[in-house]
């Protein structure tokens, strides 16, 4: 894995390798069809609850008024859906003891 930064597929993919001993091959499948399942979920308006983790939630933001921070106009910002990520709070008292 890598020393630090951004956790990619392909640690996770190599974790599964070095943890249960899957091939290479079907680890990288086996994380390319959970990632792809949570996809499909977010991508049908279902939430993603991982227990211990953290859930991806789906949100519909309304228009609102924005404003340009250069000029200062006031711009319409169209409705959109957003995803945000809530952490567990296992999640967060693991990050808090990290520090």
């Amino acid at each position: 894995m890598a020393p630090a930064g951004t956790l990619t597929r392909a640690d996770l993919a190599e974790a599964l390798h070095h943890q249960i001993g899957l091939s290479r091959a079907d680890s990288s499948n086996l994380v390319e069809q959970i990632l792809g399942h949570m996809c499909g979920a977010l991508a049908k308006g279902d939430n993603v609850k991982i227990s211990g983790f953290g859930t991806f939630v789906l949100r519909d933001k309304g228009e609102r008024v924005g404003r340009n921070p250069k000029t200062g106009v006031e711009v319409p910002i169209a409705p959109r859906r957003v995803l945000t990520f809530r952490a567990s709070q296992m999640m967060r008292d693991r990050i808090v003891e990290a520090d």
